[in-house]
């Protein structure tokens, strides 16, 4: 042996052996041959825990448990979008209402910058033959941009529907990704292909992939905190883009399946762009980024791609020990239709949702305060009695406003605005608007505060209610205190939705007006209404009615 090797055998044994003589005997007798690293496993051993770079993850693979069967979540997903009939008129009736509350959202969108910038293809000028056509431009992208284009226009001001549950989020945002690909598809047949069997889609079919996306991550949000783990709700919508996509796309059961499993061993999300200090307008596209992840997952699939079986529960490398904390998901029931069925519509105001009742509560003490003849700057203070969610999400009283993200995601900031402008518009939100740069609405807003009631709590999280309360109580410089004004149910809640719905179509109009002349708005507005009508009509068809040159 020479004198190097010798040499770095003396080194590596003072720095990994025990410090016994015949340990060192053993490492400075080495050899080049491999067959002299043959010990006792007792005989290597690291000096002190320090030399370790090991993570805290085991290293190599998990212990086998048997055949590597596919994980029962997402088994049921693939069945569900494959073998279950929407039966439910209720159903397809709410689904309706929602496909034009957020096509509207998604059209208002379009009057802000920070939205259009993000908007069209990545090369300016690429056109793609028989592609997407996006709403409110003359953008044809291909679908998977597409996807990301209505996925950021329809929840750019936070106005689409909602689901308020463990987890919260908003399922239309699965539309971004649905009607993306039913688009494309569609005309690509049109054209001699044959996507997803050659069929030209429908409205109807469009619709039916709603409630089957809505039904997935209303479920999973129903018993499962992913925010309780830093996670975003969007992981939701790329997994329930991703089922409902496949099954569109042509994809089998089984490569559905394939799909899934993908789209969870993605990298999820984190809710850091939705909390301080790090709200950032990303929060407004992340549900457009997780359906271009879930089509662009699902077309992999498509060319051959496979999938990981236990994705969720294999040990050590699984979703669940690795991003959920080692528990498995729960299941409040089985797949149907229950969260179209039970959805939440906002009508009122373009604010996060679970601030709604109290910005609702705030307009009501307005009308109080004008018969006293009083006004907020005559308000001294208030306390909000709320439920856990609101506290946890947009309960910032003296985080400074910096900007657009911050504003909608504040319930002091809203109800402030209210008591001093009696209205709240997304406009509010920006920065040098009447309202951000109003010192009464930030003086006002540091003297609000929130305070958790229990019932409200366990009353959010009821299935037989759902409610999301808040309620206000005033206090006036003058020492009046003005009767609380609980509201428990906003309007766009079950409990109120024949209440709501012309208010939903007003905004839906509301929305067009912009965009189209009184004739052609008019005429949207009345198919939307002849339900008939409206789902018998091929998908590319009714979308080329929203295209601007």
């Amino acid at each position: 042996m020479s004198t190097l090797s010798r040499s770095f055998c003396r080194s590596f044994a003072r720095r990994t052996l025990r410090p016994s003589s015949s340990s060192v005997a053993r490492a400075a007798s080495c050899s080049p041959r491999p067959s002299t690293f043959s010990r006792p496993a007792t005989a290597f051993r690291p000096a002190a825990a320090s030399f370790s770079t090991m993570s805290s993850l085991k290293a190599g693979a998990a212990e086998p448990k048997g055949p590597n069967e596919w994980d029962p979540e997402i088994v049921d997903m693939a069945s569900y979008v494959h073998n279950y009939k929407i039966d439910s008129d209720l159903a397809f009736d709410t689904a309706r209402w929602v496909f034009l509350d957020t096509l509207g959202c998604g059209l208002k969108a379009l009057e802000f910058p920070q939205c259009r910038k993000l908007l069209g293809p990545v090369v300016p000028g690429t056109v793609v033959p028989n592609g997407t056509r996006v709403p409110g431009t003359n953008y044809q992208l291909d679908p998977v941009l597409g996807a990301f284009n209505i996925g950021a226009m329809i929840r750019w001001l936070d106005f689409n529907d909602c689901w308020l549950a463990a987890e919260w989020g908003h399922p239309s945002d699965n539309m971004g990704a649905i009607l993306s690909v039913a688009d494309w598809i569609s005309r690509t047949n049109r054209d001699g292909g044959k996507l997803g069997h050659g069929k030209v889609l429908t409205v109807k079919d469009v619709l039916e992939g709603m409630i089957m996306a809505h039904e997935i991550q209303g479920c999973l949000a129903l018993e499962n905190s992913f925010n309780k783990v830093g996670l975003d709700h969007v992981v939701n919508v790329k997994v329930a883009s991703t089922a409902v996509v496949a099954k569109m796309m042509g994809l089998s059961e089984a490569q559905t399946r394939d799909a899934i499993s993908q789209a969870w061993c993605d990298g999820q999300s984190m809710r850091t762009y939705r909390h301080s200090p790090n709200t950032m307008s990303r929060k407004s596209w992340a549900a457009g980024d997780a359906c271009e992840k879930a089509v662009n997952l699902v077309f992999k699939v498509l060319k051959g791609e496979g999938g990981m079986p236990s994705v969720l529960s294999t040990p050590t490398w699984g979703f669940y020990d690795v991003n959920f904390g080692g528990k498995p998901f729960k299941f409040q029931r089985p797949y149907g239709s229950y969260v179209m069925e039970n959805v939440l519509f906002k009508v009122s105001y373009p604010a996060e949702f679970h601030s709604q009742t109290a910005i609702e509560a705030a307009k009501r003490l307005n009308g109080k305060l004008k018969a006293m003849g009083k006004t907020a700057e005559d308000i001294d203070n208030v306390v909000n009695r709320t439920h856990e969610a609101c506290i946890r999400i947009i309960d910032k009283q003296f985080k400074p406003m910096d900007n657009f993200a911050d504003r909608d995601h504040c319930v002091q900031y809203m109800v402030s605005t209210m008591f001093v402008f009696d209205r709240l518009d997304a406009s509010d939100y920006t920065d040098g608007s009447e309202a951000a740069s109003s010192e009464l609405v930030e003086s006002l807003r540091q003297r609000i505060s929130c305070v958790e009631d229990p019932q409200f709590t366990k009353d959010y999280h009821d299935p037989e209610k759902r409610t999301i309360a808040n309620a206000l109580t005033v206090t006036l410089k003058d020492g009046t205190v003005l009767e609380e004004e609980v509201v428990e149910a906003p309007l766009g809640h079950k409990w109120r939705r024949e209440e709501a719905k012309p208010e939903i179509l007003k905004k839906y109009q509301r929305h067009l007006g912009p965009h189209y002349s009184a004739d052609h708005v008019n005429m949207l507005v009345e198919l939307g209404q002849d339900p008939k009508k409206l789902e018998a009509m091929d998908v590319d068809k009714y979308v080329d009615l929203y295209v601007k040159n």
